[in-house]
């Protein structure tokens, strides 16, 4: 049974910055910075013949690249925490549709967890009919975020990273299982 990984305040977690309504999430941590306008102006011939003498991926050494795939982990649920603090974004600067603000606020526990999170099992009561921002589909990053399916595996592993950070820590099994389990799988 997998997990709810309800990505829509995951998705605005540390250092991102606010989207406006609408406008997608910008670029946190660096992701897609410095790469735009002058993207290949000025490159001299010794750039030119070291991109050409790697290999036919452009990666470098020969080798292909091995981008994490994303994947929920069992045992987890550190995207169940809803109620994550000020440092993260609320309901209404996501959503533009009251009724999922409505929604959201209403899923929301006491203790900040949602109401369909079991803590003894780490699981999601309500997975199959989960709300559609409970999910880590390039579709809803794509209408949430403004993130399309290119950059979408590597959007995810970064935010599900972040978020096991601010629940569980740096140094926690949960974020340990989930970076061997996104770093392990073959993107071939």
């Amino acid at each position: 049974m997998a997990l709810c990984w309800c990505s829509t305040m995951t998705m605005m977690s540390g250092p991102y910055t606010q989207p406006q309504k609408g406008k997608g999430m910008g670029m946190g941590m660096g992701m897609g910075m410095g790469m735009g306008k002058g993207k290949g102006k000025g490159k001299g011939k010794a750039q030119t013949k070291r991109r050409q003498s790697r290999g036919s991926d452009g990666i470098g050494f020969g080798g292909k690249r091995n981008d994490p795939t994303w994947q929920c982990i069992q045992g987890c649920g550190a995207c169940c925490k809803l109620d994550k603090g000020p440092a993260f974004a609320t309901p209404e600067e996501i959503f533009d549709d009251p009724s999922d603000v409505e929604l959201y606020r209403s899923m929301v526990g006491p203790d900040g967890w949602c109401t369909h999170y079991e803590k003894s099992t780490r699981t999601c009561s309500i997975y199959s009919d989960r709300p559609y921002f409970c999910r880590v589909e390039p579709n809803v990053f794509q209408t949430l975020y403004g993130i399309g399916k290119k950059r979408f595996n590597k959007e995810a592993c970064s935010f599900c990273e972040d978020t096991i950070k601010a629940i569980y820590g740096s140094h926690s099994q949960e974020l340990d299982n989930f970076v061997h389990a996104v770093r392990s799988t073959d993107s071939s």
